[in-house]
Order: structure tokens, then sequence, then C-alpha cells
């Protein structure tokens, strides 16, 4: 096999790849990779046929990308809607995403204990995730579970949470700690700093 057939092979397998990614933006960069791959393999074996579909897939993408991007710091592209702690939805939704939430946050219980703040963080009229708050006193807001969905991880909603929706502000906190132990944690790129085994932002 030559290098013109194994770059059709690896342009084929990547596009096949990019189809099994739940986060979106991933999902779409790596399918325009693949289209570019393809559409070189393809002018060189010359069939146009496949040259022009990968070049619309390609635009598509491109389109797409450029549209996922700009939402990453549009603070009209999401909601934070508050909930009660024994909502059927919310409790439907955690149990839904029970073993993923496990994965990220070891130390979450499962059930959302009585008087905490509870909300949804939305999409349009898709539920991205969920924030589960503890009133610590002391203008604290202890954060226990800042949970995401694999299809909106690229798209850092928590910016909107912590920096712009007010969400904390409006209730009268003064800081923010996360929840200690959590898997992967993110908040560095927000302005936390580092606090042990969790992160701490002050509300200004």
């Amino acid at each position: 096999m030559g290098w013109v057939d194994a770059l059709g092979w690896f342009g084929s397998a990547l596009l096949i790849y990019s189809l099994l990614q739940a986060r979106i933006l991933r999902l779409r960069v790596l399918n325009t990779v693949a289209c570019l791959i393809l559409i070189v393999f393809n002018l060189m074996i010359g069939v146009w046929p496949m040259v022009a579909m990968n070049v619309v897939l390609a635009a598509i993408n491109l389109f797409f990308i450029i549209r996922l991007l700009r939402e990453r710091t549009d603070d009209q592209a999401y909601a934070v809607l508050p909930v009660r702690e024994d909502d059927a939805y919310l409790a439907h939704f955690l149990h839904v995403h029970r073993a993923d939430i496990d994965t990220y946050f070891p130390g979450f219980t499962g059930g959302v204990p009585h008087g905490r703040l509870t909300y949804l963080v939305q999409h349009g009229d898709e539920t991205a995730g969920v924030i589960v708050v503890r009133d610590a006193e002391g203008g604290t807001a202890q954060v226990e579970l800042d949970y995401v969905t694999p299809r909106w991880r690229d798209f850092s909603p928590g910016e909107f949470v912590f920096r712009q929706s007010g969400l904390f502000r409006d209730r009268g906190f003064t800081e923010v700690l996360t929840p200690p132990g959590m898997v992967s944690p993110y908040y560095s790129k927000l302005g936390f700093t580092q606090d042990g085994d969790r992160y701490r932002l002050t509300i200004v």
C-alpha cells in the first residue's frame, strides 16, 4: 500500500472517529480535518465528486465551528434557572448522568440535601448542566456540584455561571468555593485561585 492509499485510509478512519465524539465542537473540528485530508486524497486520484462533497462538508463544519466559538463568549447563550432541590426533572437529570457525575465528583452523594440552592444551566431548551450550592455563611458559597454534560464541556458554561450571570453576587455571596476533590477541574482558567484540593473565587 502506497502513501496515497494510507492517506485515504487515515482520512476515512478519522472521519469515523469524529462521529464518535460526544463533545460537539471536537466532533466538528475532527470532522473538518478528516474532510481536508480526503479532499487532498481524492484530488490526487481524480475522484471529483468526492472532492466536491468533502469541500461542502468542510465548509459546513467551519460555519458551525465559528458559530459555536462565538457562543462561548455570548452571555445570551445560557440561562441559569433556579429549581427546588426536590424538583422531579432535576432528580431525573441527576439519575441519567449518575455515572458521569460519580467520575468527576466522587464526593457528591447523589441526592440534593434540603436547603441547598439548585440551578439548571440551560442552553435554549437543552440542559447543559446543574449547579448545587450550600450557603456556608459569612458570604461564602460552597459549590457541591458543578456538572456539565459532555456535549457542552467545550463551551465553558461555567464562565457564564461564575463570571457573567451574577448568580452569586445577587444572593449576597462574596466568595465561591468549588467542590473539593473534583476530577479535572477547570477553574484556574476562570481566575480562581487554588486552595488545597479546591478553588476559591472572590466576587467583586
